[in-house]
């Protein structure tokens, strides 16, 4: 499978994976170990890590997204087993399998999927109407309508400066709560109909919804918690030497993949001034494995959205 490869879920949505090719190859470092793939996706790179696997290698796989696992029923190969869960609690599932601390390598491709993007009834994109609901689990939460009409402004603000970095979150929110009023919102196109019309300054190239509802999901979906989460528990649930691959697609999502990295390779740097210390007494966790990586010129073409993925690799010290 090449990094342009891509598969078809039962919806008939397409898929494809970003950073295939160099995401694997930074993951599976033994054929014979034991993986997990925290973001199953539509399986594009838990069908290539299955390619590189010995008949003694493993693979588990983990979504919330019903519709993700459904499409896991396409893989025919006993080295592969999926659970439907969140990745936040990934230690708890590889601890019932028997896998805790023993993982020789976790892959978290964060963030939403193209299956999810394109198709309107999930309710992720404003380019597409459809219901307003952005939940990667439907069956459970808070949709995105539901949020709109139970927050108050002050709350809306924040999320959509903490989680949209949005400059105009206060005159946008106050369009919101004024039409609200008269009208819940239930419809994706609405929504980005209210903002565009209220948003004073486009930026080029950009849709005038696109901070607010990333925001939006962001919020829903208590994306940057789950991450947070899930980097903790992977750096218990893998085994001395395993590798941890994480691909990010915003800066908020790296920049915490990035401190969480660095605070690990430090180890316990917090020590008052003088106190003498030796090196193995740092309780240094993790390596970096090479810099931070983008996709190249050829996936860019292929592939538009992975021009803001990012990324990084560390090692499970022994």
């Amino acid at each position: 499978m090449t990094s342009s490869a891509s598969e078809h879920a039962a919806s008939g949505f397409r898929h494809a994976s970003v950073l295939l090719d160099g995401a694997v190859d930074a993951l599976v470092h033994d054929p014979q170990g034991h993986y997990l793939d925290g973001t199953f996706g539509r399986g594009g790179h838990s069908r290539a890590i299955l390619e590189r696997l010995a008949p003694e290698g493993r693979l588990l796989a983990i979504d919330r997204d019903p519709q993700a696992v459904a499409a896991a029923a396409s893989i025919e190969d006993t080295r592969f087993s999926i659970e439907r869960g969140e990745f936040a609690h990934l230690g708890g599932i590889a601890t019932a399998r028997g896998l805790h601390g023993r993982l020789d390598g976790i892959l978290l491709d964060v963030g939403v999927s193209s299956p999810q993007l394109d198709d309107p009834e999930r309710g992720f994109s404003f380019l597409r109407d459809g219901p307003l609901d952005m939940r990667m689990d439907p069956s459970c939460g808070e949709s995105a309508a539901e949020f709109l009409t139970r927050a108050d402004e002050a709350e809306i603000v924040r999320v959509f400066k903490q989680y949209g970095e949005e400059r105009y979150a206060r005159r946008l929110v106050r369009a919101i709560v004024s039409r609200r009023v008269d009208q819940p919102f239930e419809r994706t196109a609405d929504l980005a109909e209210v903002i565009k019309t209220a948003h004073p300054a486009w930026e080029k190239g950009k849709h005038p919804a696109t901070r607010v509802f990333q925001a939006l999901r962001i919020q829903v979906n208590g994306e940057l918690e789950q991450l947070d989460a899930a980097l903790d528990e992977s750096l218990e649930a893998l085994a001395p030497g395993g590798h941890l691959v994480v691909i990010s697609f915003h800066s908020l999502e790296d920049r915490r993949v990035k401190r969480f990295i660095r605070r690990h390779v430090r180890g316990d740097t917090d020590l008052p001034r003088g106190v003498p210390v030796r090196d193995d007494q740092l309780a240094r966790r993790l390596d970096a494995v090479g810099k931070a990586r983008r996709a190249s010129a050829t996936e860019l073409a292929a592939n538009p959205r992975a021009r803001s993925a990012v990324m990084r690799v560390a090692r499970k010290r022994s």
